[in-house]
């Protein structure tokens, strides 16, 4: 019996259905779902796809992804689908990041990916199977592991990234890839015009993207209030005065991970102390001033 097939029958990988049909999974290693109840599919058009501007993009004769933590592989799928529709002789370079083999193997088990157009599925399948596939538009090349050491492979290959898919889970239950250590070696895999989107909008998040060279802007929210986050090297529509207050209060302390190795616990005990010991604004304090001002 096999790993994945041991795990779908322990009942690790059951497929959970969201409100735009589609299907996630929940992690309880990570005490999380891989997406927003409101819509998976959604979610991957409305948080990676569209912000970084892929249509556009797919006017050129090469797009490169880099896709952190693959999962389910639907911001690939979304991906490809919206290239391919706008230039079918577009030639697609792509590198994802995913610490469990199982996740993206349990999706094909599960025929999740059946909803996109041929031959998406029967490519993703290649991949979370083979790990690297190599054809007429698509080159891609999956790597398991932690991705703090896979991204620095990434980044000693010297590939660059039209668009990069940020999609750990949330920072509190994954602080090691919302570090700034860890996104400044994302930010330096992205090419000078590039995109980089991200369903999280916390302030953590944006300061430690902010330290990397980078300027955000704010994108929809799926299925709640909260927008998720675009960065770029070049000008980016700005941030309204509420979120850039947000980033002058103790929730904007960073994360840190100077070796590149340290445990979730050593990461959030340090960042606490650090919020202790600031003189930044507390984030309650914020918000009672917004709403007073709402």
């Amino acid at each position: 019996m096999t790993a994945i097939t041991t795990a779908m029958k322990n009942g690790k990988f059951q497929p959970q259905r969201t409100a735009d049909g589609s299907f996630t999974f929940f992690s309880s290693d990570f005490d999380e779902a891989f997406h927003s109840s409101q819509g998976a599919r959604l979610e991957a058009e409305l948080k990676f796809i569209q912000p970084t501007q892929l249509a556009l993009k797919a006017q050129q004769p090469t797009v490169n992804i880099l896709d952190i933590c693959y999962g389910l592989g639907y911001n690939t799928a979304a991906a490809l689908e919206t290239i391919w529709a706008v230039n079918s002789a577009c030639q697609v370079k792509w590198v994802g990041l995913e610490l469990d083999p199982e996740v993206p193997r349990a999706a094909i088990a599960h025929n999740l990916l059946a909803g996109w157009a041929d031959p998406i599925p029967q490519l993703l399948g290649k991949i979370a199977t083979e790990l690297e596939w190599k054809g007429d538009r698509l080159h891609a090349q999956l790597l398991l592991g932690d991705a703090r050491q896979t991204i620095q492979q990434i980044h000693q290959f010297g590939f660059r990234a039209d668009a990069i898919f940020l999609d750990p889970f949330s920072p509190p239950h994954c602080p090691q890839l919302w570090t700034v250590e860890f996104l400044a070696y994302v930010a330096d895999c992205l090419k000078p015009n590039g995109k980089l989107a991200t369903y999280s909008c916390a302030a953590a998040v944006r300061t430690a993207l902010i330290e990397a060279g980078l300027q955000i802007s704010s994108t929809p929210g799926v299925g709640r209030r909260s927008p998720g986050t675009l960065a770029s090297f070049t000008a980016t529509p700005p941030l309204s005065d509420q979120d850039q207050e947000h980033l002058l209060t103790r929730a904007a302390v960073p994360y840190r991970d100077p070796t590149l190795a340290a445990t979730a616990s050593e990461i959030l005990q340090q960042r606490q102390i650090e919020q202790q010991t600031c003189l930044l604004e507390s984030t309650s304090q914020w918000k009672k001033r917004w709403q007073g001002k709402g």
